[in-house]
């Protein structure tokens, strides 16, 4: 798939809570196909000290505003600056950079959430929806303030939440929520903290799900060529931006 550079437009930013926004970014040029689970690689051009790209998660896609939306979450002085961008700034994007989710038809999947993981579940949810799949979707943050925009995620699926605190949702982690006690599923699809995911290939396997984990390594370059992102799996070590960041449980020495 060809990778593009190109000049985007800020045209909406919304604070989710005080740890992430979205930004609503435009092309100029009509986009090319993207899949679920691939990302963009933006320079951060309002902070001299910020010299690489910054990866970003896809978080979904309006082909007929020629609109990419990015979930992001605060992190360092290159995420911190992305939020301190003005409506009609311009970001330099690469893009669309990784392989992509597995799309099944006419099965029951599971998409499982943490923090700022959540942020190519929406898209991966619309396909699998597309699909004629049932969706169900657990997202699992710290509390009911760190809660992130359900709305956009319901036309897909069933959302499901899980705070650490109870005060939204089921109480506890969301490998832990009772729909994977009370239900079986087809495929499970995952992304967020490592510790997180790794419950949900452990899940997937006790139970003879199909599962693919987003890994979320430190990027640079997004072309394989840094090497700062390989991980090493069952068939050597993978540069997670070219051959991620999606990858099958089977493949990974989890």
């Amino acid at each position: 798939m060809k990778k593009l550079i190109q000049d985007f437009e800020l045209i909406k930013y919304k604070e989710l809570n005080c740890e992430h926004f979205v930004l609503d970014i435009k092309a100029k040029e009509a986009l090319p196909e993207i899949l679920p689970g691939q990302f963009v690689n933006v320079k951060v051009d309002n902070n001299s000290s910020v010299f690489l790209r910054r990866p970003l998660s896809i978080h979904n896609v309006d082909y007929e505003r020629n609109v990419i939306q990015l979930f992001v979450k605060r992190v360092g002085e290159g995420t911190k600056s992305l939020g301190e961008l003005k409506i009609g700034d311009t970001l330099s994007v690469v893009y669309p950079l990784g392989n992509a989710f597995s799309i099944p038809k006419n099965a029951k999947t599971l998409l499982i959430g943490g923090g700022c993981g959540v942020a190519p579940l929406l898209y991966l949810s619309k396909f699998l929806h597309q699909a004629g799949n049932e969706v169900t979707i657990i997202l699992g943050v710290r509390s009911a303030h760190d809660s992130v925009s359900l709305e956009a995620y319901k036309p897909y699926g069933r959302v499901l939440v899980t705070t650490e605190d109870g005060s939204q949702g089921e109480k506890g982690y969301p490998t832990q929520h009772s729909v994977l006690t009370n239900e079986s599923f087809d495929y499970s699809f995952t992304c967020g903290p490592e510790p997180m995911m790794k419950a949900v290939a452990a899940y997937s396997k006790a139970n003879d799900v199909t599962c693919e984990v987003s890994l979320e390594n430190m990027m640079a370059c997004g072309f394989g060529a840094c090497l700062c992102c390989v991980t090493d799996t069952k068939k050597g070590n993978k540069c997670v931006c070219t051959e991620g960041p999606i990858f099958n449980i089977k493949d990974l020495k989890w």
